[in-house]
Order: structure tokens, then C-alpha cells, then sequence
């Protein structure tokens, strides 16, 4: 005999409620909701973006040339300004425009070429300065905001998301900047130096570039980056780092010589030139040794050599492991301390 089953009351609304579910919030519901958040973001950041104009050059008591154009940030309440490097390099006048109109005279801290960013001060009352963030809390797929002056157009605002993390971006001084942030959010030039927002109206990076010719691969320096290089500039002026005056390319190495010498690498630093009277030339380096190892750590690329040039090993006796045509050679180097020059 079959049983017949009988559905209560109950199981009867569970399926109504399983076969007709909540509805789904309206387009207009989660585009309102995104509007609030960008919106929110720009009201809060938007009054400390400011605009920079950088000259070089003076005639007649008059400032000529400029220099360069870009963006930047109030962090603290006295007139502290985050910004490119790139943008305020090697200017001899700097002028700020702030987002209520009013213009005052900059004066430059401090910059940071390997990093791309700079630190000016104003002396002006009632600012308005933004919160930075944390960049380290940041996921692929978040909402962030650009607001900077691209092109002259005073705070412009474009939104986007974090296209990915993690990446490197060869400075102007040839350096790696480790850690960028990549976004979607649009870029010109003129948004140099302004800030990457989250939708809580905290800065987590500083727009630093795009790729030219591509659209939707814009870079920001990540704020922890800065917080530190900010520090930095802001009690010394400027951020010391080592080097040994040399210039080269990644090259493999054969097969036979990384098993002959045990080396932990399969490529090294071909070195094609060497700065007369650098650090390199008075260890002993010559053109055609190839670099693979740097006081006991070791070297297959350049930019191996740029991570561990620190502002440590300033004056400090270190040992350079090169390969000389077959010979392993062990040469002390004494870096001397990088200046940037363009």
C-alpha cells in the first residue's frame, strides 16, 4: 500500500517561500548605492587635493618656465603636501593652488626619485587634511577614486577598481617602486601626485602613472609607501640609498658554469660600463664580469643589486661575487651613497 504524504502548513510556506524568493534589490537601488560611496569619498577627500605648479626657471624677478604641472594632497593640518617627484623636480618656484581657490608659495621638503614622491609645506590657516588609509588592506576588485587636476581641470573625479596588486614600476631614476597598486580608475597627466581614495574616504595610494597609448592601466604608490618615504623626507630631506657605479643588463649564464660553481642563480649582471672613479672601478670590477652575488646574497638581475643597495651599506665593506670569463672572483666593494641626477 502506498503512503500518501500530507504537507503541512508549515512545509507548505517553506516551499512558497523557497519557490518565490526575496526579490533582488532594484538596478537603481545598487546604483544609487554606489553613488553614495563615491560621493561620500569626494566630499570628504576632495577639499585637501591640491593643485601644483612648478617653474625652473627666473627672469627679471618674474618666474619663466614651468617645470611641471600636477597634484597632490594635505595630509596634515600645518600645510604638509604629499605629490610626485616627477612633478616637482629640480623646480626652483613651486605654487599651490588649493581646492577653495587660494594660492601660496610651496616650499619643498624633500624627494624621493626611486619612489616618485616628494613632500611640500605651506604656511596657510583653515586647511583641510585628508586620512590616509591602509594600503596593506586593499583586494582586487575594490572600489577606489582618483581625484587630482588632469590636463588643468581642477578636481576631477574618475572612479574604478583595483585591477591587481603587487606589481613593480620602474621609477625615473631606474629603480623598482615594489608594491604598486593598479587601477582602472582613469588617469591623465595632471593627476600626478593626487590621491587613490577607498569608498570610506581614505587615501590609500598616490597617483603616479599611466601606460601611454593603453587604456585602464593606471598605477598609484601605495600610502604605506609614502607614509614611510613621507617620514623620512619630512625629518632629513631625502632618503639615502648605496651604489657601486655600474651599468649593465640581465644576461643567462651557460649551463656548465652555474653547475661548475654551484650557483644558486641561472642568470647574472653583465656589466657594460663602469663610472670612472665609481665604487666598481676602484674594487676592481671590469666590463664583461658578470655579477651574481652581493654580501652573500645572490644576484640575477639588476634589480636584485637595487634591492640590496640600502642606505646600510653606505661606506661599508661589502663582498661582490663575479664571474670573470670562466673564474669565479670575490672583489670587496665599498657603495658609496646615490644621487639622483636628470
Amino acid at each position: 500500500m502506498k503512503k500518501r504524504l500530507r504537507l503541512t502548513s508549515g512545509a507548505s510556506t517553506g516551499r512558497a517561500e523557497a519557490l518565490n524568493p526575496e526579490p533582488a534589490p532594484a538596478d537603481e537601488a545598487l546604483l544609487d548605492a554606489y553613488s553614495r560611496a563615491v560621493i561620500n569619498a569626494v566630499e570628504k577627500v576632495s577639499p585637501a587635493v591640491v593643485n601644483i605648479e612648478a617653474r625652473s626657471g627666473e627672469r627679471g624677478g618674474r618666474p619663466q618656465e614651468v617645470a611641471g604641472t600636477g597634484s597632490g594632497l594635505i595630509f596634515t593640518p600645518d600645510g604638509f603636501i604629499l605629490t610626485n617627484s616627477h612633478v616637482v623636480h629640480q623646480a626652483r618656484q613651486i605654487a599651490v593652488t588649493l581646492a577653495d581657490g587660494r594660492r601660496f608659495p610651496a616650499e619643498l621638503l624633500g624627494e624621493d626619485p626611486d619612489s616618485d614622491l616628494a613632500v611640500l609645506r605651506i604656511h596657510a590657516a583653515n586647511l583641510q587634511s585628508a586620512r590616509l588609509g591602509d594600503s596593506s588592506a586593499l583586494r582586487v576588485g575594490q572600489l577606489v577614486i582618483a581625484i587630482g587636476n588632469p590636463l588643468g581641470f581642477q578636481t576631477t573625479v574618475t572612479a574604478g577598481v583595483v585591477s591587481a596588486l603587487g606589481r613593480s614600476l620602474r621609477s625615473m631614476s631606474g629603480r623598482l617602486i615594489n608594491q604598486v597598486i593598479q587601477t582602472d580608475a582613469a588617469l591623465n597627466p595632471g593627476n600626478s601626485g593626487g590621491p587613490l581614495v577607498n569608498s570610506r574616504g581614505e587615501v590609500v595610494g598616490v597617483n603616479t602613472a599611466v601606460i601611454m597609448g593603453a587604456q585602464g592601466l593606471c598605477f598609484a604608490i601605495p600610502i604605506n609607501t609614502a607614509k614611510y618615504v613621507a617620514g623620512l623626507l619630512i625629518k632629513e630631506g631625502k632618503i639615502r640609498r648605496s651604489y657601486i657605479g655600474l651599468g649593465g643588463q640581465n644576461m643567462p649564464l651557460p649551463r656548465r658554469l652555474v653547475r661548475l660553481h654551484k650557483l644558486a642563480v641561472t642568470q647574472g649582471v653583465l656589466v657594460i660600463t663602469l663610472e670612472a672613479g665609481g665604487p666598481g672601478q676602484k674594487a676592481g670590477l671590469r666590463v664583461g664580469d658578470v655579477v651574481v652575488g652581493f654580501d652573500g646574497h645572490a644576484v640575477a638581475e639588476i634589480d636584485d643589486l637595487h634591492r640590496l643597495l640600502t642606505e646600510e651599506k653606505i661606506g661599508k665593506s661589502s663582498s661582490l661575487k663575479v664571474l670573470r670569463e670562466r673564474e669565479m672572483i670575490n672583489l670587496v666593494i665599498v657603495p658609496e651613497e646615490f644621487r639622483f641626477r636628470r
